[in-house]
């Protein structure tokens, strides 16, 4: 035997010998069983106590319910396009963990532990109910509750800093002390809860410290089945001619005071549609992207200002099409998704204009984006279409193409969690709520 192939005969040994490595080691997720009044009856009643935001010409009503939260597809030949209500988050993340590679049944093996409960649907009670206005601060409570007397175990023992869950909405819409006396309307104190303070969660947008959650995207209305679907959707996305300078799609009525939303409707009032296309959507655009993704196709930069919130479901359809987004604050972005968008590195995909340079310093958003080379642009464009799968929430039960929204959020969620145990088995509570590298991107 020669000594080469003897040589290669022992290190095919060597490999063969070698155990494969844990994938699911510190990823192990046990989801919680929950009685169905937290979650999945929530979604019984959407027609009467808690109506959504149907497409008017939805039959039945509640439709948005369909393909566990994705809502029906703009047509019947689409794979990939739906009417997607982001207050469906929680159902459609729920679902999606379902096809988690590392799930296991017993939650003493689990490194996190998941509540799928549908928080954000059992607050509308209390900011839809004039009479259930007085009683917002209880919301949570009977999950609380429950935890406390179901297993308690499972809860003691990290004291809740390995569980996490979602929430559809704004961090700060749930986060009213509870002891606030008038109440206040449109916000909840879920996330004032003292039962809940170790927990976890995912909201659509986050607090200026947040310690208690981290933001993920909001869900645009693709969600590809598909790798070759994906791709398909960049390279069009990629050769779309784009003859508009700017687009703005959001609400066009005139504000009542001066605000940089104001100022881009002023800007763009006298313009060609070469230069500025508004497109209004004032109703319920986000269930209707035909309306605003075809013109975001066919527009160099896509503004993004701030709304009653800094964040926009906007910024991620602008991602999607390859519309290069304009921000006004480092808020509406920069601040909140480190986990899916690199925060130190949005100039190569992004334009910042500060709002108070606009409203106050007579800067125009006109000039100020004709003169970005129209090869920065094409550079610009081609870094956030390779960034736009990882804002992009997959359809449940697809074929694996990549890191995904979801992918990418319970990811981070373990990482959190992980560095949270770690900390607490050390001794070392001053690290529990530390949030030092945790906005690196995944």
């Amino acid at each position: 035997m020669s000594r080469r192939l003897l040589f290669l005969l022992i290190i095919a040994s060597a490999t063969a010998a070698t155990p494969d490595p844990d994938a699911c080691a510190g990823r192990r997720i046990h989801i919680r069983q929950l009685p169905a009044r937290f979650n999945t009856d929530l979604l019984r009643h959407c027609d009467t106590a808690f109506p959504l935001a149907d497409h008017p010409s939805a039959t039945p009503s509640c439709s948005s319910l369909a393909n566990h939260g994705l809502g029906p597809r703009t047509h019947n030949r689409t794979r990939s396009w739906y009417r997607t209500d982001a207050r469906l988050l929680e159902p459609f993340f729920h679902r999606r963990l379902l096809d988690h590679r590392c799930l296991v049944d017993e939650p003493a093996r689990a490194d996190a532990v998941f509540l799928p409960y549908y928080a954000a649907l059992d607050a509308l009670p209390f900011v839809l109910e004039p009479a259930m206005l007085n009683f917002s601060g209880v919301h949570g409570v009977p999950l609380a509750q429950f935890l406390a007397r179901d297993r308690p175990r499972v809860l003691a023992r990290r004291h809740g800093h390995d569980h996490f869950l979602v929430l559809a909405g704004p961090a700060w819409d749930y986060a009213q002390p509870p002891d606030t006396d008038p109440r206040l309307w449109g916000s909840t104190s879920l996330l004032r809860r003292p039962e809940f303070e170790n927990f976890t969660f995912l909201t659509l947008e986050s607090r200026a410290w947040p310690w208690q959650e981290h933001a993920v995207p909001h869900p645009t209305s693709f969600h590809p089945s598909s790798l070759s679907r994906l791709r398909a959707w960049i390279a069009r996305a990629r050769r779309s001619r784009r003859p508009t300078l700017m687009l703005y799609a959001g609400t066009v009525s005139k504000p009542s005071r001066p605000n940089i939303r104001g100022s881009i409707l002023a800007e763009c009032a006298n313009r060609t549609l070469d230069v500025c296309n508004l497109v209004d959507c004032s109703g319920a655009c986000a269930l209707d992207p035909i309306r605003y993704m075809r013109p975001m196709l066919k527009a160099r930069f896509c503004l993004q200002p701030p709304g009653d919130t800094p964040t926009r479901r906007s910024t991620f359809d602008a991602i999607v099409a390859g519309c290069v987004p304009v921000f006004f604050e480092n808020a509406s972005a920069r601040t909140q998704y480190g986990w899916h968008l690199p925060p130190g590195r949005y100039d190569e995909f992004s334009v910042t204009i500060p709002k108070d340079a606009v409203v106050l310093g007579g800067v125009q958003i006109v000039e100020t984006l004709a003169a970005v080379p129209e090869e920065e642009v094409a550079r610009m464009r081609e870094r956030l279409l390779e960034l736009a799968p990882r804002v992009v929430y997959r359809r449940h039960g697809s074929e694996k193409m990549g890191i995904d929204a979801v992918d990418i959020a319970v990811e981070g969620a373990l990482r959190r969690i992980r560095r949270r145990v770690r900390a607490l088995e050390d001794g070392r509570p001053e690290a529990l709520y530390s949030l030092d590298d945790d906005d690196q991107l995944i």
